[in-house]
């Protein structure tokens, strides 16, 4: 089996060693560019053993992007700038789920937020949470930190960071190292000066200088912790993914992605609730009925987000 983070080794296989596939049972994706990807092969008839999206059930999308991100943005700034986060102004790319946990952290601390997004939906919930949408050139001149949560590349280009003002600090939250051109910055007129792990300054011929953390790559895994209670979701999510392609039955599950069954996400979810001494309610045998459900769960349809 193939437990994936992005889709990189999936790619790697498919690219370099695609007799392997003839062995490997299936394929547990867990991040959102690596499932755009398992459903990109899918379409063109590619994909060679079923996969498991389990970047779309519900434990990993509200707790790893949502909750752990919401936590370890502010985490990986204060470690690697010291900087105090009052009355900043920040620009968020992108306002997934990724997004809205850097956002609502940011803002709670007392900064300016900024949003820039390409999906309506994602938009209007952006202007709903109180942040204000815009267009990156329209602010990139004046915020002092950008933050880029897309999982696309080439969301920061080098004109972007041509004009960002003194001292920006630029960082990435998203997928891999794609969404920051860094690779635009390693030119002969520009001056790099590490400070200290993890940090860069970037300096122009006049001087000007931007701070970049990780060299693009992501903040919370390279400059914070990741909590070992969102760890313990993800890995139980992924757990019994695997468990679940491994164990099924011959012609259970084809040749395209599958969402990991909702009964799994609410076992995961119940499994993590003791350590907040919560104590769930049963329905009883007439309120079951009522809302036609079993008592046991699943609770919401398969299709819940």
């Amino acid at each position: 089996q193939i437990l994936d983070d992005g889709g990189d080794l999936t790619h790697w296989i498919y690219k370099k060693y695609p007799n392997m596939f003839k062995k490997i049972k299936g394929i547990v994706e867990e991040s959102v560019t690596g499932v755009h990807r398992l459903y990109q092969l899918s379409k063109a008839g590619k994909l060679c053993v079923p996969a498991m999206n389990v970047n779309d059930s519900v434990t990993k999308q509200k707790f790893d992007n949502l909750y752990c991100c919401r936590e370890s943005i502010l985490d990986g700034l204060k470690r690697t700038t010291d900087m105090m986060f009052g009355g900043k102004q920040v620009v968020v790319c992108g306002y997934g789920e990724v997004g809205k946990g850097c956002c609502a952290a940011l803002k709670a601390m007392g900064s300016i937020v900024y949003v820039t997004e390409i999906d309506p939906i994602c938009a209007l919930q952006a202007c709903m949470d109180g942040f204000r949408l815009v267009k990156l050139n329209e602010v990139i001149r004046q915020v002092d930190i950008v933050i880029t949560c897309t999982g696309n590349k080439n969301v920061v280009t080098r004109e972007h960071l041509d004009r960002m003002k003194n001292s920006c600090i630029v960082c990435n939250m998203g997928h891999s190292n794609t969404e920051i051109d860094v690779a635009s910055l390693r030119t002969p007129e520009l001056t790099w000066e590490r400070v200290r792990s993890q940090v860069d300054h970037v300096i122009w011929p006049d001087g000007k200088r931007i701070v970049l953390l990780a060299e693009g790559r992501l903040l919370n895994l390279s400059c914070s912790t990741v909590p070992t209670f969102v760890l313990s979701i993800t890995a139980t999510t992924q757990a019994l993914a695997l468990i679940e392609l491994y164990n099924a039955p011959e012609g259970r599950y084809k040749q395209d992605v599958y969402l990991l069954p909702k009964k799994m996400d609410e076992y995961v979810a119940s499994l993590h609730l003791p350590t907040f001494d919560a104590h769930l309610t049963e329905l009883t045998d007439e309120q079951a009925k009522y809302l036609g459900l079993n008592k046991n769960g699943p609770f919401k349809p398969n299709y819940y987000r």
